[in-house]
């Protein structure tokens, strides 16, 4: 219900037929797409892990959280998405304008059309430039255009990473710092800045990751182990197109997620 191509309850039946056991909806600062994916998980019997993802300000710049067990309703947290939200809405306006005088004709309406949903961002936007034939797909667009520091790129609304985690212990779920290789530090330079945001009450560490080789996986899982925080793990599946080669729970084929991370979430939510 943000930046993926298939409907929640279809994302459910496919990784059902797949054999996973456990799985998360995350999409970005809404929770629209929790109450169609639950009710299919259910009648699947997969476990079903409610969820959302945030953009965050810290020191180097700025990394996204995903939040487990976050349920829709009233809550600390769950009361605050609408303001992202609304900042995401001024921020497409900008860029839109800003296309615009870069001489990229497209409209905020055929943006929401390829939304189709209430969280809306730039790969929406990117979305409309390769449907109109300016690019072959989203990576040439963010590349080119709507990257941090881009042409295109305009700042929006966040949280600070210490207040988006205090919001979501607040509201009954568990912050973890997703796909750690974009957060802007090095290898070396992971344990000082995790262990801050550790004593702050971070839950976990996507160590599992499509995107991490081998060797960082398991340097992040051991990481978790030292800071008292869990391990966990996703494909970051997209759907069908939006990010080369991935596939629902196994990533590009060689990601393995253990029972292990669920049960480290578990133990972080009752902790």
């Amino acid at each position: 219900m943000s930046d993926g191509t298939e409907p929640p309850d279809e994302l459910m039946r496919l990784a059902a037929s797949r054999g996973l056991g456990t799985v998360a909806l995350t999409d970005h600062d809404t929770l629209a797409g929790v109450a169609a994916a639950a009710t299919e998980a259910e009648a699947l019997g997969l476990e079903f892990i409610p969820g959302t993802e945030l953009s965050v300000d810290w020191p180097t710049g700025k990394m996204h959280l995903l939040v487990y067990f976050l349920e829709p309703g009233a809550g600390p947290l769950q009361d605050r998405l609408g303001w992202l939200r609304t900042g995401r809405d001024r921020r497409n306006g900008a860029i839109v304008e800003r296309l615009n005088a870069l001489g990229y004709e497209l409209t905020m309406a055929e943006v929401l059309a390829a939304a189709e949903g209430e969280s809306v961002g730039r790969p929406h936007i990117a979305d409309v430039l390769v449907e109109r034939g300016e690019f072959a797909n989203r990576d040439e667009v963010f590349t080119s255009l709507l990257r941090d520091g881009g042409p295109a790129y305009i700042e929006r609304d966040r949280f600070g990473a210490v207040e988006a985690i205090e919001l979501a212990r607040s509201s009954d779920a568990v912050p973890v710092i997703a796909h750690p290789y974009t957060i802007g530090v090095s290898r070396d330079d992971y344990t000082s800045a995790f262990s801050e945001l550790a004593a702050a009450g971070l839950g976990g560490i996507e160590a599992y990751h499509t995107m991490h080789q081998p060797a960082l996986r398991t340097h992040l899982a051991a990481l978790a182990d030292q800071l008292g925080i869990a391990a966990t793990g996703g494909s970051d599946y997209h759907g069908p197109g939006k990010k080369e080669g991935v596939d629902i729970g196994v990533g590009r084929g060689d990601l393995r997620v253990p029972e292990s991370a669920v049960d480290q979430l578990h133990a972080q939510r009752n902790r």
